[in-house]
């Protein structure tokens, strides 16, 4: 089965004045579209790798043939660093975490307003191409950024937060200014996805040393 773009819960237009439709429509329908289309060519001769979900094909490049990992990482990391980049932005944000993932930050970095302070400086930090994160890992909250579209996942960490730093996801309306940028996402995080994704990645924490269901299921 071919891999295919996800229904987006809102219209280009919803992210406005923050993310304007134009980089929304081109981000999705040309740029996502497009790393699923090279994934779908690429595991043509694999029937069964396109069996797994992206994130169980992603969580196991290690244990894919050499000749395909890169093009997994890439190809594959691309759709799924943008399944979850679709599902943590809402037009109706909350502006501030809730319920355990705040008090984790709180916990973790002191306050939000320490905490984005942070997580900007790490996104900042990355040169090229990337992806910020926020992973739990050993009990606590932690920032990171990636290379091009390398996930957590793919070394036993479960993405709660992502931002996309790749300059096709801002440059119509940002241009050059990224810092302008990462103040407006803050105004379009959805925390309530977010904040489930926290508790998925503690449960995932907590069974990492155990064989998962999902991934015995497909004989990995």
């Amino acid at each position: 089965m071919a891999y295919e773009l996800p229904k987006l819960d809102y219209k280009y237009s919803d992210m406005e004045p923050h993310i304007d439709a134009e980089t929304m429509k081109l981000h999705y329908t040309k740029h996502h579209q497009g790393y699923i289309d090279k994934l779908n060519e690429g595991l043509k001769d694999y029937p069964k790798l396109m069996e797994y979900p992206v994130d169980i094909l992603v969580r196991n490049i290690p244990k894919l043939e050499k000749s395909i990992q890169k093009l997994v990482m890439d190809q594959g990391g691309g759709h799924y660093n943008h399944c979850i980049w679709w599902k943590i932005l809402s037009p109706a944000s909350g502006k501030k975490p809730i319920n355990e993932l705040a008090k984790q930050i709180n916990d973790d970095f002191d306050s939000f307003d320490n905490f984005k302070k942070k997580f900007v400086e790490c996104c900042s930090k990355q040169f090229g191409s990337g992806w910020g994160w926020l992973i739990y890992k050993d009990g606590n909250l932690k920032i990171m950024s990636t290379l091009n579209h390398i996930n957590p996942l793919t070394n036993g960490d479960y993405p709660i937060l992502c931002w996309d730093l790749w300059e096709h996801a801002r440059y119509l309306k940002y241009q050059n200014r990224a810092d302008e940028y990462y103040a407006a996402l803050w105004n379009v995080m959805n925390w309530s996805e977010i904040n489930s994704r926290f508790l998925k990645a503690k449960k995932y924490s907590e069974n990492s040393k155990k064989t998962n269901k999902v991934q015995k299921q497909y004989g990995l």
